[in-house]
């Protein structure tokens, strides 16, 4: 089914131009799992992250509303995602992607829980779940149409990826994890401004 529907939105998004990927040898090739962390300010750039690294198979962190409805929680679970409840994260939350990463598989998330284009603080699950996972994040930034009205108006869209972040191991673990969540956090905001200028 993901690849069936991978291959389907491809087509209908390349009708509105196709995407331009940069940096993306910057995916670790070593059949291990790992975090994508994305910026996120529409629903497209869901759709184009997950073209941009096909056929890597993308498992996305879902607001749990979107599992509320019989056919539309079918298909969030034909497509790799699983639910979180953002208000009240419980044990699910950090269980399941760490279950999926021990499989070398990739997982991903939007940091800044929200869609939009201001710059917010990062919330903190993707660094919790790289931690107790003990892999990277890949931080990537997007710039292009974020809704139907965007496309139509033939926008470009690009998508970066930055190198692979990893929890230090020579201090602490509550010091490592600010680190990483301030690199993180720079990061993604230097590779939003870096794909802003192309």
């Amino acid at each position: 089914m993901y690849n069936f529907a991978a291959n389907l939105v491809k087509i209908i998004l390349n009708i509105f131009g196709r995407i331009k990927v940069f940096q993306k040898e910057n995916l670790p090739k070593d059949g291990k799992g790992y975090v994508i962390a994305c910026t996120h300010t529409g629903w497209v750039d869901i759709l184009w992250l997950g073209v941009s690294v096909y056929p890597i198979q993308i498992h996305y962190m879902a607001k749990k509303e979107l599992f509320e409805s019989g056919p539309l929680r079918w298909l969030m679970r034909k497509l790799n995602a699983f639910p979180v409840d953002r208000e009240n994260p419980g044990p699910s939350s950090i269980k399941i992607p760490r279950k999926l990463i021990a499989a070398g598989k990739v997982v991903g998330i939007f940091p800044s829980g929200t869609r939009t284009s201001e710059e917010v603080p990062l919330k903190r699950g993707a660094v919790t779940i790289a931690m107790h996972s003990k892999a990277p994040i890949v931080p990537a930034a997007y710039v292009g149409p974020n809704n139907f009205k965007d496309l139509i108006k033939f926008q470009k869209p690009r998508i970066i990826f930055g190198e692979p972040i990893h929890l230090r191991d020579d201090i602490p673990r509550k010091e490592a994890m600010e680190v990483m969540m301030t690199e993180l956090n720079e990061t993604m905001h230097k590779l939003q401004q870096q794909i802003t200028s192309k």
